[in-house]
């Protein structure tokens, strides 16, 4: 297999706590230094909460960085009665549609699935030759990861059904619940000190309620999805990160790599697979549009459409003044179109009680 010729921009690097402006109630001892390009340094980890785990070299978990809110904390979305249906063309595929990050929170994705008409009341899918694009992380920190699982799972087969289809992409969280299932407590070669898969997914959000339902035919699906694909020009991945040109030089390379790497169940070899998916913030700031470029140029499709990154973290919201102000979670109305109109985020920061959001494309600017 062909390795992809570039290690993607040297401004790239895993995401730290100092990259987020953190709520106060977070606790971060200190602001995102935004005059730092994020490729000159990497500051270091400064809560001792945190020293027993020892992160390694190169990862950062987020449990901080996307603090978990709890159900009665999050506002209730208010489902339409009477969604609109989705269009239906009379030949040819249907609509297109993307769902960013879920993290179980199921009863907001049913109510989002609902108001663009993918799916009725009793949560079967209704939108016939629709096509449905899930950008991975459906489970940690919200209540119900596993009933997230099983509802995609579901609607796969029912979309199959109907001459549509539901399809998902592998998020570092999946990677991060596979990790932990089947390697439990064994020490990875982290790069610096002890780490291990059960530590950094209790560290990430992880819910006992998940593992305790989490089943062979869950970990078989998670085990087989695509990292990357390409959709009516639309270049769908998970991390806005160019790690992705690590494993190939196409799109099939790529997703042949990661399964493989799974399939050989080597707890380091998943592990530093699960490290490179955790990197974010690539296509921001200085130099990110060329890392868009980067992706485009080797995979395909003219704009990429990724999930990982909170909106309210890119845009910079989130413990802002007006946001303390205003009370409530962060405001976010829809996808961020940024980096020269080339990159769509799609993490409305469901977990921050701020919004699960399904977008139909094309989408205007």
């Amino acid at each position: 297999m062909t390795q992809g010729a570039g290690q993607g921009p040297e401004a790239e690097r895993t995401a730290t706590l100092r990259d987020f402006r953190v709520p106060a109630y977070v606790h971060e001892t200190g602001p995102y230094d935004q005059n730092t390009h994020p490729g000159n340094a990497t500051p270091p980890l400064e809560d001792a909460r945190e020293d027993a785990l020892e992160h390694p070299e190169g990862y950062t978990p987020t449990q901080r960085d996307l603090p978990v809110i709890k159900r009665g904390d999050t506002l209730q979305v208010a489902v339409d009665p009477a969604p609109a249906a989705a269009p239906q063309p009379s030949t040819g595929p249907g609509p297109l549609f993307v769902v960013g990050d879920v993290h179980g929170y199921l009863d907001e994705l049913l109510a989002a699935l609902r108001e663009k008409g993918l799916i009725d009341e009793a949560g079967n899918w209704c939108a016939g030759t629709a096509r449905l694009w899930f950008l991975g992380d459906f489970t940690d920190r919200g209540p119900d990861g596993i009933g997230v699982i099983d509802l995609v799972m579901r609607l796969s087969a029912e979309a199959a059904a109907a001459g549509g289809y539901c399809k998902a992409l592998m998020g570092n969280h999946e990677l991060l619940l596979l990790g932990a299932k089947r390697f439990g407590d064994t020490p990875v070669n982290s790069g610096a000190g002890t780490a291990t898969f059960q530590a950094a997914w209790l560290l990430n959000g992880g819910q006992k309620n998940d593992m305790d339902r989490l089943q062979d035919h869950h970990l078989q699906w998670m085990a087989r999805l695509d990292a990357v694909e390409e959709v009516d020009g639309h270049l769908l991945v998970h991390s806005d990160t160019t790690a992705y040109l690590d494993y190939g030089d196409s799109i099939e390379a790529v997703n042949d790599t990661v399964r493989e790497t799974i399939t050989r169940n080597d707890a380091d070899e998943v592990w530093d697979l699960f490290r490179k998916f955790t990197k974010r913030f690539s296509f921001r700031d200085e130099g990110g549009a060329d890392a868009v470029r980067s992706l485009l140029d080797t995979y395909g499709g003219t704009r990429i459409v990724h999930g990982h990154s909170p909106i309210p973290y890119l845009l910079g919201e989130v413990g802002s003044e007006e946001e303390d102000e205003n009370g409530g979670g962060p405001h976010v109305e829809g996808p961020h179109v940024y980096a020269d109109g080339l990159a769509i985020a799609m993490d409305g920061g469901v977990t921050m009680a701020g919004k699960l959001l399904v977008q139909q494309l094309p989408l205007d600017d």
